[in-house]
C-alpha cells in the first residue's frame, strides 16, 4: 500500500501530465505499429519524416525536463523506431517502382543472355 501511495504522490505519478502526457501519446506508435501491415504506397513521406523528428526531438526534452520522464522517452523511443520502420518501407518501395521503369525503359540492359565476345 505504501508504494502505491509513493507513486501517487509521486511528481511523475497518476496525479500529473508527466504521468497521463506520455500514456495517452502511446497511441501514437501504437497506430504505427498497426500501419505496418499496409501496403508501403500508403505511406506519407512528408508525414514519416515529421514524426521522425517529432520523436527525436521529444526524446531530448523527455531526458532534460525535471523530473526526468522515462515513460515519455520510451514512448517517444518506440515510436522513433517505427516511423524510420516505416520509412524504411517507403525507400525501399519507391527504389523498386524506379529501377522496374529504368527496365521497361531500356529492356536490352537487363536481358539475361551472355554477351558473345
Amino acid at each position: 500500500m505504501e508504494m502505491l501511495r509513493k507513486f501517487w504522490n509521486s511528481p511523475i505519478g497518476p496525479k500529473t501530465t508527466h504521468f497521463w502526457g506520455p500514456t495517452f501519446n502511446w497511441s501514437l506508435p501504437i497506430a504505427a505499429a498497426l500501419d505496418t501491415k499496409k501496403p508501403p504506397e500508403m505511406i506519407s513521406l512528408n508525414m514519416t519524416a515529421v514524426m521522425c523528428g517529432y520523436s527525436a526531438l521529444f526524446m531530448r526534452f523527455a531526458w532534460v525536463v525535471r523530473p526526468r520522464n522515462i515513460h515519455l522517452m520510451l514512448c517517444h523511443m518506440s515510436n522513433e523506431s517505427v516511423q524510420l520502420y516505416q520509412l524504411s518501407r517507403y525507400l525501399s518501395a519507391h527504389r523498386q517502382v524506379e529501377k522496374k521503369k529504368e527496365e521497361e525503359a531500356d529492356p536490352k540492359s537487363t536481358s539475361d543472355s551472355p554477351s558473345v565476345q
